[in-house]
């Protein structure tokens, strides 16, 4: 079991997406929307504090059945990258990075997805991690429809 444990969700995708990079990023990286723009999966985003290009913001995440409350760092790079660590609550350490690449007819998109659960949380990701990928997947496919629109 112990072994099971260190497999903890850990995923990437690759999307693309027919949009320029300009408005992908802005639509990937505006955080203080998520609430409005994906309610299904952000029930509650509260922006603690901004400055600069970093930002730490209070979320509840819906991934799966599982509702996280975490306090996340947001650090963007215009328009090439957005990254959020968590750095407190139910899923502390973990890390996603979100990169844009600009192609001739759009945008690739790379997002590296690392997990880190806590509790019964952390039991459940070994035997739930295909359910938080999809959840999460849907999340980015959202953005991206959004973004086109």
């Amino acid at each position: 079991m112990g072994n099971l444990l260190n497999q903890l969700p850990k995923f990437s995708f690759e999307k693309t997406s027919n949009a320029n990079r300009n408005i992908i990023y802005e639509t990937f990286s505006d955080y203080e929307n998520y609430q409005k723009i994906c309610p299904k999966f952000f029930p509650s985003v509260r922006i603690r504090s901004v400055r600069d290009n970093v930002a730490v913001v209070e979320e509840h995440l819906i991934l799966g059945d599982d509702e996280l409350v975490i306090m996340a760092k947001h650090v963007t790079n215009r328009p090439v990258l957005h990254e959020v660590f968590v750095i407190g609550g139910d899923a502390k350490g973990s890390h996603i990075q979100e990169q844009f690449i600009e192609m001739d007819n759009g945008t690739k998109i790379l997002i590296d997805v690392d997990l880190k659960l806590k509790g019964k949380m952390k039991l459940g990701s070994v035997f739930s991690k295909n359910r938080y990928q999809l959840s999460y997947e849907e999340i980015l496919d959202n953005l991206i429809k959004i973004a086109e629109n």
